[in-house]
């Protein structure tokens, strides 16, 4: 299983529709039948920006392709999604993928 977290920064002025680009990227996921939340960090480490955040899970890396490219609908709508929401990020996103380890006790 992984874990792909998706940080946007936004300006303070733009954080109300960054959020809501993020809640539609959520219900695409979660209509893919995908894993996914909107993160909203209450405090900030040192030197961090503050950011919104979006993970969603996958059970092969393969998904997060096929979601990037056709996850808010067509392939059209998701990049016309993209554009805008770009528009509005201060910085391009940053992304980490995660693998999520199973530590089950023996």
């Amino acid at each position: 299983m992984y874990l792909a977290r998706f940080c946007y920064d936004v300006l303070p002025v733009n954080r109300q529709r960054a959020i809501d680009f993020i809640r539609r990227e959520v219900e695409a996921a979660r209509a893919n039948q995908l894993n996914a939340r909107m993160l909203v960090p209450l405090t900030r480490g040192l030197g961090a920006q503050a950011a919104l955040q979006f993970e969603v899970e996958l059970t092969s890396l393969d998904q997060l392709d096929q979601f990037r490219n056709r996850g808010v609908g067509s392939s059209q709508e998701t990049g016309d999604w993209m554009h805008a929401f770009s528009e509005i990020l201060t910085s391009p996103p940053s992304v980490e993928i995660l693998r999520i380890e199973d530590a089950k006790a023996g």
